[in-house]
């Protein structure tokens, strides 16, 4: 058996319990500082939800219904797979460059391979003759979009400790790239919701011949599903493209979504980190939005 160090582990827990957030919005977080300082600095395996959610709910005018009930999952559930995810950081920290910049053919090649053969899909750096004009970057945590007219941040809202992680986030104060996610609340579906909540800000304007062939490019990036990938941990996340953006001038080269930030390990402190992004040549859409393991090799 092969000796895996335990300091990943570690460190994705504690993105995974007890990250400590910048601070929820207005006026709950004002309100209620002290009583959110001991929420999040508790670890949720020990924690009743029970009051903290009635009282995010009392103050949260825009909610239609109260939080879900937060089922804590097992020590061995957020492991599943982790190990093979450790073995894959390793394997990268061989092929990528120690400066953040584009990769070279060859280390393009060899980890497109790797990724396509670990994860069980194709993973591809171009598609109908497109492609980005890096695939190795600084990513940098974005605000939450606008869904459907009326949409709110609460709304966002899966549970109480949802809104504990990604409230402070925020949300943008303009539309996505595309608009909104759906035309309406009661056309808002599942998708739109994933899609929203796993996104991605790219820089489509830097896309060689953009500038050129604007409506195809549109088109094709609009959703396009993406794999990226921490290279220090090997955590893992397929996400759409639902923006563009960042700026050139702020040093980054892609956004992510509050949740794909915080799935990534990225969520403490400066929020942003250096990640491999690869488009997944997925057309008949099998492949789910969310956090992704390594496939066992057992």
């Amino acid at each position: 058996m092969k000796f895996i160090s335990k300091r990943p582990h570690y460190e994705y827990l504690k993105t995974r319990w007890d990250a400590r957030h910048r601070g929820l919005q207005e006026k709950i977080w004002i309100k209620h500082k002290e009583s959110l300082d001991w929420f999040v600095k508790t670890s949720v395996k020990h924690l009743a939800l029970g009051s903290l959610g009635g009282l995010l709910f009392l103050t949260a005018p825009h909610l239609i219904s109260a939080p879900k009930a937060y089922l804590v999952e097992s020590r061995d559930d957020i492991l599943k797979g982790f190990d093979e995810n450790v073995l894959l950081a390793e394997q990268l920290g061989k092929e990528i460059p120690k400066e953040i910049r584009p990769l070279n053919s060859v280390e393009e090649s060899r980890i497109l391979q790797a990724l396509s053969d670990d994860f069980g899909f194709e993973v591809v750096a171009e598609i109908d003759g497109i492609r980005l004009s890096r695939n190795y970057g600084l990513i940098g945590g974005e605000q939450h979009l606008y869904r459907y007219p009326g949409d709110n941040l609460y709304a966002h809202t899966e549970n109480a400790v949802d809104f504990a992680k990604y409230g402070s986030a925020g949300i943008a104060p303009g539309l996505s790239a595309w608009g909104y996610f759906s035309p309406s609340k009661v056309e808002f579906k599942e998708m739109d919701k994933l899609r929203e909540r796993y996104y991605l800000a790219i820089q489509t304007f830097l896309v060689p011949g953009y500038a050129e062939n604007v409506d195809r490019f549109r088109d094709f990036f609009k959703y396009r599903k993406m794999l990226i990938i921490n290279p220090k941990t090997g955590q893992a996340v397929v996400a759409v493209i639902a923006d563009s953006g960042p700026a050139e001038w702020t040093g980054k080269h892609l956004g992510g979504s509050p949740e794909v930030i915080d799935l990534l390990g990225l969520a403490e402190g400066s929020r942003k980190g250096a990640v491999l992004y690869f488009f997944v040549d997925d057309p008949k859409d099998r492949i789910p939005l969310g956090s992704i393991q390594v496939r066992s090799q057992a």
